[in-house]
C-alpha cells in the first residue's frame, strides 16, 4: 500500500518577507522585478522605454502578457557583462530564461559558432521576418537565435501572436 502525502490547506496564507511584497508592489512598466539586483530602478525604466515595453527578441509587448518583463544581460554577468544600457535588452520571461547566458550557438550545417542577435548592434528587421505569426530568421545570427530560442514558434506561441493580429507587433 502506497503511503498518503499529507494534505495541504490550499486555504492557508503564505507569509512573504518584506523585500517579496515591496518588488510585487513595485510591478508596472518600468518596475520590472528582475534577478539582477545590480541595475538601478532608472536603468530598468530605461531599458523598458528604449524597448518600447517589448520583449526585443520575439517582440511582445508586456501589455499582452501575464508577467512583467524582465532586464535581460546580452552578455551575462558571469561572463563579464555590466549591468550597462548596451548590454541590457528588455525580455519576456520566456525569451530571458531559453536564451541563459548564451551570446552564440553552433551553426547546424557548418558546426561554426554564430553569434545570436544582438538587441543593441542589430535591427530586429534585417535578421528576422514575420509570417503569420511565424518568426522566420533571415540570416545566420538570426538562424541561430530561433534555434536556440526554438520555443519561438512553439505552435502555442504561433497561435498567440496570431490572436494578437493588429496588436502583434506593436
Amino acid at each position: 500500500m502506497a503511503a498518503s502525502r499529507p494534505k495541504t490547506n490550499l486555504n492557508s496564507k503564505i507569509s512573504c518577507s518584506s523585500s517579496t511584497s515591496r518588488s510585487w508592489r513595485r510591478r508596472g512598466r518600468g518596475n520590472t522585478p528582475s534577478l539582477s539586483s545590480d541595475v538601478s530602478e532608472s536603468l530598468r525604466r530605461l531599458v523598458a522605454e528604449r524597448a518600447g515595453y517589448r520583449c526585443e527578441h520575439c517582440l511582445l509587448h508586456e501589455d499582452d502578457w501575464y508577467s512583467p518583463h524582465q532586464i535581460d544581460h546580452i552578455i551575462s554577468r558571469k561572463h563579464g557583462g555590466r549591468p550597462e544600457a548596451e548590454n541590457l535588452p528588455y525580455a519576456c520571461l520566456r525569451c530571458n530564461a531559453w536564451k541563459g547566458s548564451d551570446i552564440g550557438s553552433l551553426d547546424a550545417q557548418t558546426g561554426a559558432f554564430v553569434s545570436l542577435f544582438h538587441p543593441r548592434q542589430h535591427l530586429w528587421g534585417d535578421h528576422f521576418v514575420l509570417h503569420g505569426g511565424v518568426i522566420e530568421p533571415l540570416t545566420a545570427e538570426g538562424k541561430a537565435t530561433v534555434r536556440l530560442l526554438s520555443r519561438l514558434n512553439l505552435d502555442k506561441r504561433v497561435v498567440e501572436r496570431r490572436l494578437l493580429a493588429g496588436r502583434y507587433p506593436r
